[in-house]
């Protein structure tokens, strides 16, 4: 007894093996995508880390939005200018610790929660202001490229008393 003819096997092969290349591509797009979004996240850390928010503006959309402790920085001009690189310049280094990155893609949207320890050494007496940190992003990608739509980030102290490096 005959199920299928010869023709039939050979289309549902090729049906087969079409669906294999799609899960494929789609599946090496994906990565692809999470490791893109990754990197936008990676630069925007890795600027603060070197206290120079130079370029940092490229990495939101035009629009993006700012959340940090509580108020609404507004967009991301704004709060570099009048926030962040002020900020910044009151530092002698700014560290991450205990860093980790979740991504979850839909569609041109990603999705992040990164958490964190920070370590801020101020510069006028060397003392050390350690807090634990939790940042939500949403990414969108335009024009193949991932930027920062909008991004809240929140922190607790771990540290209550200032301590004073000698």
């Amino acid at each position: 007894m005959k199920l299928y003819s010869k023709s039939k096997l050979q289309s549902m092969k090729h049906v087969l093996l079409i669906f294999t290349a799609l899960f494929i591509a789609f599946t090496a797009s994906a990565q692809n995508d999470k490791e893109a979004v990754v990197k936008v996240l990676n630069t925007y850390k890795s600027k603060i880390e070197k206290l120079d928010t130079t370029g940092v503006a490229s990495l939101f959309l035009p629009g993006a939005r700012v959340f940090e402790g509580g108020k609404d920085e507004g967009g991301i001009k704004g709060y570099l200018d009048h926030h962040l690189a002020p900020e910044l310049k009151n530092f002698k280094s700014f560290t991450y610790s205990d860093y980790e990155l979740d991504v979850k893609l839909n569609g041109n949207y990603a999705y992040t929660i990164e958490t964190y320890i920070y370590t801020i050494v101020l510069e006028k007496d060397a003392s050390e202001i350690k807090s634990r940190g939790v940042a939500t992003s949403v990414l969108r990608k335009i024009k193949n490229e991932w930027k920062i739509e909008m991004t809240h980030g929140s922190y607790r102290k771990i540290n209550t008393v200032t301590i004073q490096k000698k």
